[in-house]
């Protein structure tokens, strides 16, 4: 595995999100998977990370994320820094997020774990 590769499933990870693609997004996490979101809460494995995103969705249909920069931390992870924005159907009101992400990947490139922090975190 080349120094590269966790950025390159990192940003691929991050523009199936900002297409919408769920059935790609869902390949991509390990079964076991966890995932832990400051703003969501903890799931674990793929079927319930899976239906969280589903919701997720619905909830903030034209949802974007922007990342300026990638970088590779411990355990075959990636870090970034990021903003999203988009309409939450449920109040009506457009939402500005800003975050940290880390995203811990197999040697396969499977996601293993994913983390969402608020930017204080």
């Amino acid at each position: 595995m080349s120094k590269q590769e966790p950025i390159k499933w990192a940003k691929n990870y991050v523009a199936l999100s900002n297409d919408h693609n769920l059935p790609l997004i869902k390949s991509l996490f390990a079964a076991d998977a966890t995932y832990h979101s400051a703003y969501f809460g903890e799931y674990k494995g793929n079927a319930a990370i899976h239906a969280m995103m589903t919701a997720f969705f619905a909830r903030f249909p034209d949802v974007h994320w922007e990342v300026v920069e990638y970088r590779e931390i411990e355990d075959n992870g990636v870090e970034f820094a990021f903003v999203m924005t988009g309409m939450d159907a449920s109040s009506g009101e457009r939402v500005k997020r800003q975050g940290l992400e880390r995203i811990y990947f197999t040697p396969d490139g499977l996601i293993k774990h994913l983390s969402v922090c608020k930017p204080d975190n």
